[in-house]
């Protein structure tokens, strides 16, 4: 089909030689100099219309045709002038690269077309996922929008944890089954192009959570990942909520708190893989994005090392909450394990001073300094949390016998005295705040049993609208037996 339609471009372009021969020779006789922009104009409008093939077909012939009428002699493929050997080479040389460029314009013009149809699909898609119906199964809306966006004529979705097929489109699939688990278990991709079938995996964090069938869908390489990153995003908003719903319903019971841990970690691991989407997809076709989005992705990334920690200090916090801390103690000084903690705060400060009292000459403490970190860490955020966005913080240290005394104040509502204990119990979250602060209310209660677990302690001093200062001890040299 290709071939017929080549050639009758081709029988065209030869047409369109033709009638400027005609024209430029009987009807309206024109110098050579005006002949050959004519054969150039046309070489132009066919290499825009058709392409590269039928415009060095439609050059060649016009060369002939220019050197036989209207370079002398006249009639003959031979040229007396040596001069006119030069216009030829010329005018053979304008033909092909005019050929090459309109072509090259052309397939340009073509692929930004084709990248914006993607990304307004994958748009479109992204908001479907948003905006899905939480009583429907996700899977299931995911292959209908696939099939509808797309306008494939067929689609399934397979969900590997649960064994789950989703169809959509109008076209049925046999067999597609067996595909789709075998996509998964080689994590290879299978194209039929006979049967225009695509079966490719979803993964997540390198590992394949499911796969992705598509008849008779036409997709770029760049469309096609971002097309699986959306689909992974699903599937895992989906085990999101069913974690998040079972730790609900668990709340009274003894397997609440791994439950609760684990809904904490997805919910760190959904962010993440947003943010990786979106870069994939903003990343496709990156030659031709502006400066503003090239640091649109950079921010993107910089995001993306900010929830991996996130997602370490769940994992940690886990353990910890589970009983299981093994502490890694070596001297550190108490500049850095301070510095190294509000660091990771650079851009939530949003302009709040923290300042920093640290008097010199403080002995060094012998900690785990990743643990201690994430001690830190959960008083600073709690502080960012419940205190005005505009008012200041201040860490100080100094040194108390055989121990650092690190002090961290805010200028939050307080806390009055009657709290100041069971701040520090596990999933305690005081008044409304719980319902308009995002958190779990474990924080202080694992930052408390880290530093306990050094053979320290931390505790709370406040008041009523006057802010609170959390405290906390660390000792500067090795105690036998507290590991």
């Amino acid at each position: 089909m290709r071939i017929e339609r080549v050639a009758l471009r081709g029988a065209l372009s030869l047409a369109i030689v033709a009638a400027v021969t005609l024209i430029c020779n009987h009807l309206f006789p024109v110098n050579a100099t005006t002949a050959g922009f004519a054969y150039l104009i046309g070489v132009l409008w066919i290499a825009t219309t058709w392409g590269m093939i039928e415009a060095f077909l439609a050059s060649f012939v016009a060369t002939f045709c220019f050197n036989y009428f209207f370079l002398p002699p006249f009639g003959r493929l031979t040229i007396a002038d040596p001069q006119n050997w030069v216009a030829l080479l010329a005018f053979l040389v304008t033909s092909l690269v005019v050929s090459h460029l309109s072509d090259r314009a052309k397939n340009q013009a073509q692929e930004a077309r084709a990248h914006q149809r993607d990304t307004e699909q994958l748009y479109a898609l992204s908001r479907a996922i948003l905006l899905s119906h939480p009583d429907r199964s996700m899977g299931g809306q995911v292959a209908l929008q696939i099939a509808r966006i797309f306008d494939c004529q067929g689609v399934a979705v397979y969900d590997a944890p649960s064994g789950e097929i989703y169809p959509g489109g109008i076209e049925d699939l046999p067999g597609i089954e067996a595909k789709l688990k075998q996509a998964v278990m080689g994590a290879t991709v299978l194209n039929e192009a006979d049967s225009g079938l695509l079966v490719a995996p979803v993964t997540l964090g390198g590992r394949p959570i499911g796969s992705l069938a598509l008849s008779r869908c036409a997709l770029s390489e760049g469309a096609l990942q971002a097309l699986l990153n959306l689909v992974a995003i699903a599937l895992e908003r989906v085990r999101t909520e069913e974690t998040a719903n079972r730790a609900e319903v668990a709340r009274q019971s003894e397997e609440f708190k791994s439950t609760l841990l684990d809904a904490i970690a997805h919910e760190f691991k959904t962010p993440l893989t947003s943010i990786k989407a979106a870069s994939t997809s903003m990343l496709t076709g990156s030659e031709s994005l502006a400066p503003p989005f090239r640091e649109l992705t950079s921010i993107i990334d910089e995001e993306t090392d900010r929830l991996s920690l996130l997602v370490s200090d769940a994992v940690k916090m886990a353990q910890i909450d589970a009983g299981k801390i093994r502490l890694d103690r070596r001297p550190v000084d108490v500049q850095d394990l301070c510095e190294g903690a509000i660091a990771q705060f650079e851009h939530r400060l949003e302009g709040r001073i923290l300042s920093r009292n640290i008097r010199g000459g403080l002995p060094q403490v012998f900690v785990d300094l990743d643990l201690i970190h994430l001690a830190l860490r959960q008083l600073i955020d709690n502080a960012l949390k419940y205190s005005a966005p505009a008012s200041p913080l201040e860490i100080e240290a100094e040194a108390e016998e055989d121990r650092v005394l690190i002090t961290l104040r805010d200028q939050g509502p307080g806390i009055p005295a009657k709290y100041l204990d069971r701040v520090f119990d596990k999933f305690y979250r005081k008044g409304a705040g719980k319902q308009q602060i995002p958190g779990s209310g474990l924080g202080l209660h694992i930052a408390r049993e880290i530093v306990r677990a050094h053979g320290g302690d931390l505790w709370a001093k406040s008041e009523p609208g006057r802010g609170s200062e959390f405290r906390m001890t660390l000792p500067v040299r090795e105690r036998g037996g507290e590991e």
